[in-house]
């Protein structure tokens, strides 16, 4: 049975210092790093995952897009969004106001990728005394636009690559049912 690969851009989408790069990291190269660099516009890397579909062996080329979440970066964020098929928006379980701003990020994208697949990450799960939010709110956000949502902590990498298996599955589903 041979390969096919299948490139997919995706976005990752929200707030500053929320954890996009680090999932990124964690998710592509297993690591983590304590200190924090801002990401400036959009860094993009790539990682592969084989996943069987309709009988078939695919290489899932996911092209990720680390977009910066700071306004600097708004006017030019609809064009780094361009032609993604899908999304990871991500908020910080300590920070609530980072939850609070997923709405504007969805917007956005969905304008400009209407049949985009999104996915949440609710990342810093292993923050355990600086939570302040709870998982019954990213289960009803997440509910509400129906789209699956993990509980992350790139530090511990807990459910990241879950996450983004998920996220292939879902890109995936979409191109074999047309």
């Amino acid at each position: 049975m041979s390969a096919i690969t299948v490139n997919k851009k995706v976005c990752l989408l929200g707030d500053f210092a929320v954890g996009k790069t680090s999932l990124v990291r964690r998710f592509v190269y297993d690591r983590f790093e304590d200190k924090y660099l801002s990401t400036i516009g959009v860094k993009v890397s790539r990682k592969t995952v084989v996943a069987p579909a309709a009988g078939r062996v695919i290489d899932l080329a996911m092209i990720l897009w680390d977009l910066a979440g700071s306004e600097e970066v708004d006017k030019y964020r609809e064009s780094y969004m361009r032609g993604a098929a899908g999304a990871v928006l991500v908020c910080d379980l300590s920070r609530p106001e980072t939850f609070d701003h997923l709405p504007v990020y969805v917007d956005e994208f969905l304008v400009v990728n209407p049949q985009s697949q999104i996915i949440l990450a609710a990342n810093k799960s292993d923050l355990t005394e600086a939570l302040r939010l709870a998982p019954n709110q990213i289960e009803s956000y997440a509910g509400s636009l129906s789209i699956p949502y993990f509980l992350t902590s790139a530090k511990t990498g807990d459910m990241v690559e879950q996450l983004f298996r998920q996220l292939g599955r879902l890109l995936l589903a979409g191109d074999l049912a047309t």
